[in-house]
């Protein structure tokens, strides 16, 4: 049944598990199918597991997209204590960098793990991908990719 906002029907029914994913094999404990994960990047080893999935993080799997301003890449595996500094001296060698962010965790202030940085060329930012992929920053390694792409998704 689909979601229905309309305040005339009463009360609403829909819930996070019917907006989440339950075809995933579950971890046990009766949880309906939802696997469980807790903390940032899941696995401890720097990479995030919908890094690649969903935010298009394999070239392969369709065309970059260029967002409103310029190129985006992510970058997963970011140290806690790196600083935009840190980054921007890393990824400036490539390109003209319009913008960084990096999202900290509300609770303890360090950086989750993750960094995006938008290029003004697309070319600026397939080099970036290329040579900075696999490498370490603040002695983290990280994974660099595109954050946004066309295309279906191939599995």
């Amino acid at each position: 049944k689909p979601h229905s906002i309309d305040s005339r029907e009463g009360p609403s029914r829909f819930t996070m598990a019917d907006a989440m994913d339950t075809d995933r094999p579950s971890g046990g404990g009766g949880d309906g199918g939802v696997e469980q994960r807790k903390g940032s990047g899941f696995g401890g080893d720097g990479s995030h597991p919908l890094a690649s999935s969903r935010l298009g993080g394999d070239p392969a799997m369709g065309m970059p997209a260029k967002s409103i301003q310029g190129w985006v890449v992510v970058v997963t595996g970011v140290h806690e204590e790196a600083e935009d500094e840190d980054v921007h001296e890393t990824f400036a060698e490539f390109g003209e960098i319009k913008n960084i962010h990096l999202n900290p965790d509300r609770r303890t202030g360090f950086v989750k793990g993750y960094a995006f940085i938008e290029y003004a060329a697309k070319e600026e930012a397939e080099e970036a991908i290329a040579k900075m992929d696999g490498k370490t920053l603040l002695d983290s390694p990280i994974h660099v990719s595109w954050c946004f792409s066309k295309g279906p998704i191939k599995h």
